[in-house]
């Protein structure tokens, strides 16, 4: 069974998305969850499934020792869930080609440093954009550049919330994301 672990901020909803996918495929299974917020929700859906985590803060990001704790649950695949810190290039060189992210919009637009969730959503409205989506890819030293693995676009409508985009996308990343990750970890 392949390995995942997964980096999140916030309250779990696309990692709930995962463990249950992979639950009903066992093909996978998320390993171990790293958090850098004591209070994420995420934290509940590790100890709801029995899933290790880790609690982390800038400076033990930025630490060798985070490079032998992650090596020791042996991943496939490292998954940003909404893990709003840059990953350093000490992680991306120990696990090249094996971490990737889930972008609230269809970048290269609304991406970079600053731009997650609601920011992302009120931009993409701000800019009386016709629609929005998800980009999965992986991770660079650059926030939001690494090379696209897929985009699943979204229609908007001028009467559309903040919320009502929100919802739209969380729709498309727990329906994409885990199957992306399934596609990368069976070699595709």
């Amino acid at each position: 069974m392949k390995s995942i672990i997964i980096f999140a901020s916030g309250k779990g909803t696309n990692t709930e998305a995962i463990i249950q996918y992979f639950a009903q495929t066992r093909q996978a299974k998320v390993a171990l969850i790293v958090c850098n917020k004591p209070n994420a929700g995420v934290l509940d859906v590790a100890r709801n499934h029995d899933i290790p985590f880790l609690l982390i803060t800038k400076k033990t990001l930025e630490e060798p020792l985070i490079v032998v704790q992650i090596k020791e649950y042996r991943p496939d695949l490292i998954v940003l869930a909404g893990f709003f810190w840059k990953i350093p290039e000490m992680i991306l060189q120990a696990f090249p080609n094996q971490v990737i992210n889930i972008h609230p919009a269809l970048l290269p637009k609304y991406g970079g440093k600053g731009m997650y969730g609601h920011f992302v959503h009120e931009a993409v409205l701000a800019a009386k954009e016709k629609e929005t989506g998800i980009t999965i890819h992986y991770v660079n030293n650059h926030y939001d550049e690494g090379a696209h693995l897929l985009q699943a676009h979204c229609s908007l409508h001028t009467d559309d919330s903040v919320e009502d985009v929100a919802q739209k996308v969380s729709r498309l990343e727990h329906s994409f994301y885990p199957k992306t990750i399934e596609y990368i970890l069976n070699g595709q």
